[in-house]
């Protein structure tokens, strides 16, 4: 039997105005309920050079308490639980094992009690300023597209790093499809991660999942063995990081829905409470919550294109100034709405490793997010281009469906950039946005028999392009992208 005090303090009760007896029964009966099983009591301290870190939350994926003065804590947990682990408070390192982020524990099976420590270092730098990278979607399906990760996505993302001062910090989010359903592949990403020279937090991505299961819990069994919990956080200056898992499997191979179970969301709740109000909170996930997609395509919204109950989770970011980073789909998309701004990127291997480009034409590569404070700048590194690389400019022609017209694709656009084109250094203002196929990716990739690594990849519509009809006679055209940051980028096209 557990006294009032443990119960109080494993649901994160004390102190919070509510904290009775019956409450604790409560939540203590909510456990058994859910889980069907015994209770297990977790105890542990959290150090940095001998000493305890007061105030660093720790969980077990349902509730979450807080050290005391001593860095001690103690929670009660269904024994069921399968991690208890800790979000890594601003001023540490990452914790890590060969750039995997390593912030749980494993629970014994069978314990009835559990006692984990973790030891964290102090960072020799300040992490108000610092810098995270955003891999989409990896998806390595074969040992060459493993090695292709290996020789060109991580040695680039090190030249980026190294482009910074030293010292600089930097982690990365692995937005989920790490593999394609190749677990073996699996030590490949990871070796890919170490070249890289940054630590990486793991997302679920659909091509994660154990496809035998019974169901979804069963279903991240093989990725938790790999990288551990499936939600959790961790913070770095004044930014509080979240991640996810928004891909419910429905227990049939291949069949999910883009959907956030009751129980992250309880947890998610409980977690952000510990966050003040008008915070910057980056929430990592794989599924976009949103897209334009539907709109685009003219038909309904797949349900394992987007998050089905995102409206929840919108509810609980309200108080905080709100990014969610997300995939999937292979392209590059940009929305806010509020206080919240979705980052759908594209992706680390394009159009599944069969060219340089995204079904969209967004080059392979992802995105570099830069932190001063509270505020987030960013911009998207192609794979082997340099970061002023922000378009492409094709010339009349190239476009089959507007011959005449001179096509810019503005891959990282959302409607605070400006695009405006020069005819042989003439201003001729405001380039025409509208919804269209970039015309590279038609050419690699339309046709039944292109191509031919993969032929289901077709070309997705995009909003980022934009349409200008040169002058007869006009001999070079200049398109100028100033982005929302107001730092501008050109590409030129000549004509013939």
């Amino acid at each position: 039997m557990f006294n009032r005090r443990d119960f109080l303090r494993s649901f994160g009760l004390l102190g919070a105005g509510i904290a009775t007896p019956a409450a604790a029964v409560q939540a203590a009966s909510t456990i058994t309920k859910q889980h069907g099983a015994g209770i297990i009591t977790i105890r542990g301290k959290i150090t940095a050079a001998g000493k305890g870190i007061a105030g660093v939350a720790v969980t077990d994926g349902s509730s979450v308490v807080r050290t005391d003065s001593r860095g001690a804590y103690e929670l009660v947990a269904s024994s069921a639980a399968e991690f208890v682990y800790i979000s890594v408070p601003s001023g540490y390192a990452f914790p890590q094992e060969r750039g995997v982020a390593r912030f749980y524990q494993r629970i014994a099976a069978g314990s009835s009690a559990f006692t984990a420590n973790f030891i964290l270092e102090k960072l020799p730098v300040d992490d108000t300023k610092h810098n995270f990278v955003v891999w989409a979607d990896p998806q390595v399906i074969s040992e060459a597209d493993a090695t292709e990760l290996k020789t060109t996505s991580a040695p680039d993302l090190k030249a980026v790093v190294q482009s910074y001062p030293k010292n600089t910090l930097f982690h990365g989010i692995g937005c989920g499809d790490l593999v394609w359903d190749k677990f073996d592949l699996y030590e490949d990403y990871k070796e890919a991660i170490a070249i890289s020279g940054v630590p990486f937090f793991n997302v679920l991505g659909n091509h994660d999942m154990d496809l035998d299961a019974a169901g979804d819990e069963a279903s991240a069994k093989t990725f938790k063995k790999e990288f551990g919990p499936t939600y959790y956080s961790f913070n770095r200056g004044a930014v509080h990081y979240v991640v996810l898992d928004d891909v419910f499997f429905v227990g049939t191979a291949k069949k999910y829905i883009g959907y956030i179970t009751e129980a992250q969301l309880s947890w998610l709740e409980k977690d952000l409470a510990l966050v003040a109000p008008g915070s910057t909170v980056v929430v990592s996930l794989h599924i976009p919550t949103n897209t334009g997609a539907a709109r685009r395509n003219g038909k309904e919204e797949e349900m394992g294109g987007t998050v089905q109950n995102r409206k929840q989770l919108y509810k609980l970011l309200t108080p905080f100034k709100a990014h969610i980073m997300s995939g999937h789909t292979h392209v590059s998309e940009s929305w806010t709405e509020g206080a919240i701004t979705e980052h759908v990127h594209g992706t680390v291997c394009g159009a599944w490793w069969t060219g340089p480009i995204c079904s969209d034409g967004t080059p392979s590569g992802y995105g570099v997010y830069e932190v001063n404070g509270s505020e987030l700048q960013w911009y998207y590194k192609g794979t082997g281009l340099q970061r002023n690389e922000q378009l492409r400019v094709y010339a009349p022609g190239r476009d089959k469906a507007n011959s005449a017209a001179v096509v810019a694709n503005v891959w990282n656009w959302d409607p605070q950039w400006k695009v405006e084109w020069f005819e042989d250094g003439v201003a001729k203002g405001t380039m025409k946005q509208q919804v269209g196929l970039d015309p590279w990716a038609v050419e690699l990739f339309a046709g039944p028999e292109l191509p031919q690594k993969h032929k289901f990849v077709e070309p997705t519509k995009t909003d980022h392009l934009f349409y200008a009809q040169p002058a007869a006679g006009a001999k070079e055209i200049t398109v100028k992208a100033t982005d929302r940051f107001g730092n501008t980028y050109t590409a030129q096209t000549k004509l013939a």
